[in-house]
């Protein structure tokens, strides 16, 4: 069964929706969800979401995108969370110099900050790597964690190997599936394919079907699926049985969740 290893279930796009959206992607096939926080807020958002569907997983910290939010404590208060809940990584944290590169110092102080608590907890870590990927990998040697993933992977060979050689995994989804997106299905098609983890991005990143402008839901990743294993020249079912151990190899915990959750019953 596929794993959507990069899902914003919380988002406001799918308010009083996430029932319906659920089981849309268990009928294409997407047996468990990866919920990365954003900001402060998502962090009870995400929790919430695993509470009500356990096949649901979540990741917890502050997206780069989203750091003028934060306030005094917010740091302290991810510590708390991370001890306290169940995190499989710490994410959505990393990098963005595509919107603006002004506030580069606080997003980097922002991103150590998280890094050095990732590793204080012995977790993964999941990141936004646009338009920043040397800045990201010069503090990850600076800082180094237990793996992770880098999702919504567009960086050059020579920096995806660098990610895989300090083990991350590398996240690929809709933006393939476009005709011109033919950097990044070089990629797709020529990395290690134990490096390579599905995702949606839903509701964003779209895949070529739904258009630039389309709602992206869990259930698509089915379809991306298949794009891939036809890009690469594979097996569906070897990709999707592939992709599905490549994410619990960069997200352990969520092995360890199932387990304890099966010695419940």
């Amino acid at each position: 069964m596929l794993i959507d290893s990069h899902c914003h279930l919380d988002a406001l796009e799918f308010s009083d929706e996430q029932d319906a959206i659920i089981k849309n992607a268990l009928h294409h096939g997407v047996e468990k969800i990866i919920i990365p926080a954003v900001n402060r807020k998502s962090f009870d958002d995400v929790i919430e979401l695993r509470k009500k569907f356990p096949n649901c997983f979540y990741a917890l910290g502050f997206h780069p995108m989203y750091i003028h939010d934060m306030k005094d404590g917010d740091m302290d208060t991810l510590k708390t969370y991370l001890k306290i809940y169940e995190p499989v990584a710490v994410g959505e944290i990393g990098l963005d110099f595509f919107v603006t590169k002004d506030n580069k110092t606080i997003q980097e102080e922002i991103f150590v900050a998280q890094l050095k608590l990732a590793s204080a907890f012995d977790l993964p870590v999941i990141m936004h790597v646009r338009h920043a990927i040397d800045d990201v990998l010069k503090n990850l040697r600076r800082y180094p964690v237990k793996g992770g993933i880098a999702h919504a992977f567009n960086g050059s060979m020579q920096q995806a190997e660098a990610f895989i050689e300090m083990g991350f995994k590398l996240g690929f989804g809709g933006a393939m599936t476009y005709a011109r997106a033919t950097h990044i299905q070089a990629l797709a098609k020529s990395l290690p394919i134990e490096s390579i983890v599905l995702e949606t991005d839903a509701p964003d990143i779209p895949p070529s079907w739904l258009g630039h402008q389309g709602r992206n839901t869990p259930g698509e990743l089915h379809q991306i699926a298949t794009f891939f294993a036809e890009l690469r020249g594979m097996n569906l079912t070897s990709v999707i049985e592939t992709s599905h151990q490549n994410t619990l190899d960069a997200l352990p915990k969520i092995v360890q969740l199932c387990t304890s959750a099966e010695n419940l019953h």
